[in-house]
């Protein structure tokens, strides 16, 4: 039994850890990792510091669905970020895992 509560629990943290490395893969996938990382600046801003500058904010993921799709300039200093080549779903995936960022 106790094993089998164990297995249990490893799926279990596996199913919720899922999505978190599939929101990084696409974020490689879509070529996010060429100018942010996940604490450092790079050319533009770390996701963990978007995570923080829009946190609590309503309108937050919206903002950042179209700064992802559209591109953006004078958030984060003089380097501007182009429209990105996703989907809606992709960019609303995207800015979820960005806002989730700690």
């Amino acid at each position: 039994m106790k094993t089998l509560m164990n297995v249990a629990l490893a799926c279990a943290a596996l199913a919720l850890g899922a999505p978190a490395q599939a929101n990084a893969d696409l974020a490689k996938t879509k070529n996010c990792m060429g100018c942010h990382a996940m604490d450092t600046k790079v050319l533009g801003p770390a996701f963990k510091e978007v995570a923080t500058k829009y946190k609590g904010q309503k309108d937050a993921e919206a903002k950042l669905v179209a700064s992802i799709t559209k591109g953006s300039s004078g958030a984060w200093g003089a380097m501007a970020m182009p429209p990105n080549p996703v989907s809606p779903a992709e960019a609303q995936t995207l800015a979820k895992w960005v806002l989730a960022q700690k």
